[in-house]
């Protein structure tokens, strides 16, 4: 019964992870406005129940991919320790250092650790087949969500048809959504902000494109092509760029496989048709998107140009001239605000008004965003910090290219996504520095579960 009941909660976490535009639990810090979170939550204490009376629990302290992610998790714990006298003398914010360690070792720990723990346990009991279509099943349904609510914001906020914002507001009625609309023409759908709903569907992109090579109906296509138009009209360059690279990672399995190549070439058709479609709706528009799209890619054209582009790089050099100063162990976990505040460059403050509004400015709380996971590595924990963190990276990668030599049927399209996903992820931390990255450690309990069953298969 309680493995039934945390089992539920964790395909509920999986459905609302992209639900973060609502206002929230502030006692829950990083993950307050997290809707995901509070179901996987709730389904670790279930979980936890269970082991009380069972005396039972599933730890997958054999996996090296386990191991690494405690040894990391302890470095991240030894640098703060290591650098205590720096860290319980910073002050910003309104915020000691100690009190941000703990905060964002927190938020570490329940993603990378609770919310992991969680994932095995529900996976052990589960067949690949299972796995493969149930998770599926819960993303595709969460897609079509977010679909829809995209759909009619990118009627409201790219083509003006403001009729239809009465019936975005149906939405308001819809669990953990509050109907906002994102300015510049863009969307963010279910999400808070676009890169959020970038994040969201470089995690679900290739389970989506596996149903071009796992069902036989004419709405297979249906579910990548709702995947394309929302990254297009999210406006996120980071997403536009990654999904891109991940179609190419998915067209090149289609290519392999004699039966799929017409598919590569059915696809281009389709999205042509569509493409001419809104050209005949809306021509004028439509070119003027597609121009202002490419426009945005110019990342060292916007350098001077793009605040948000000036914010991010100049938060990199930061960190780097932080790391520089602190090579070996880093100035302690979830600290590099405080000394990269003395190193942003003059190019990146100069009519900048996000480092005086919020950055710079002590009465604002909120942390500013170091932008890059692993420049935040190397500020924080030094190169052994980020040498532990990229060996899990890598070993993942190895992993699944040692058991795609082996792998067939569902087992071959699951390995498939999980590359898909982790290389679209681990591409994204380049512009974000956050670890409540669902999909990563999701697929990470996934690839722990295979080589579970592969050394079993082995053993026998």
């Amino acid at each position: 019964m309680l493995r039934k009941l945390y089992t539920i909660l964790f395909f509920l976490g999986l459905f609302f992870f992209p639900f973060n535009d609502y206002e929230g639990i502030p006692l829950l810090g990083e993950f307050k406005s997290e809707a995901g979170a509070l179901f996987l939550i709730v389904g670790f204490l279930v979980l936890g129940v269970e082991v009380v009376f069972s005396k039972k629990i599933y730890v997958p302290y054999k996996s090296l991919i386990f191991q690494l992610i405690m040894v990391f998790l302890i470095w991240c714990l030894i640098t703060t320790l290591l650098n205590i006298n720096t860290v319980s003398a910073n002050y910003f914010k309104q915020t000691g250092g100690i009190n941000r360690f703990v905060r964002q070792y927190f938020a570490l720990l329940l993603s990378s650790l609770v919310f992991l723990i969680l994932y095995v346990n529900v996976l052990a009991k589960m067949e690949l087949k299972e796995i493969l279509f149930k998770i599926r099943k819960v993303f595709l349904l969460s897609l079509i969500i977010a679909f829809v609510y995209g759909f009619f914001e990118i009627l409201v906020s790219s083509f003006g048809y403001r009729v239809f914002y009465k019936v975005l507001e149906a939405f308001n009625y819809f669990p953990f959504l509050e109907v906002n609309l994102y300015p510049q023409g863009r969307i963010s759908s279910i999400s808070y902000e676009p890169p959020f709903l970038a994040i969201y569907l470089i995690t679900i992109s290739g389970w989506m494109f596996s149903y071009i090579l796992t069902s036989k109906k004419p709405t297979r296509f249906l579910p990548t092509i709702a995947v394309l138009i929302l990254t297009y009209f999210s406006g996120s360059r980071t997403g536009l760029v990654v999904i891109f690279i991940q179609l190419f990672i998915f067209s090149i399995f289609l290519y392999k496989d004699q039966r799929f190549k017409k598919y590569i070439t059915n696809f281009l058709v389709g999205f042509a048709l569509i493409f001419s479609a809104l050209l005949v709706f809306n021509g004028e528009k439509v070119i003027k998107s597609v121009a202002e799209k490419m426009d945005s890619l110019d990342f060292k054209k916007n350098l001077t140009k793009n605040v948000s582009n000036q914010s991010r790089f100049g938060m990199q050099y930061a960190s780097i001239q932080v790391f520089l100063e602190n090579p070996i162990t880093g100035v302690g976990f979830g600290q590099q605000t405080y000394h990269n505040r003395t190193h942003y460059p003059t190019w990146a403050t100069r009519n900048n008004y996000e480092f005086e509004l919020y950055y710079k400015n002590k009465k604002e709380k909120a942390f500013p965003p170091g932008y890059n996971i692993y420049t935040r590595l190397l500020a924080e924990t030094g190169l052994i910090g980020i040498l532990l963190f990229l060996m899990i990276l890598c070993f993942s990668l190895n992993e699944i290219r040692l058991l795609m030599k082996r792998a067939r049927d569902e087992e071959k399209t699951l390995l498939m996504i999980l590359l898909i996903s982790l290389v679209g992820l681990y591409i994204n931390w380049f512009q974000i520095d956050t670890f409540r990255m669902y999909g990563v450690w999701l697929s990470l309990a996934i690839l722990i579960r295979m080589r579970n069953k592969a050394m079993a298969a082995k053993d026998e």
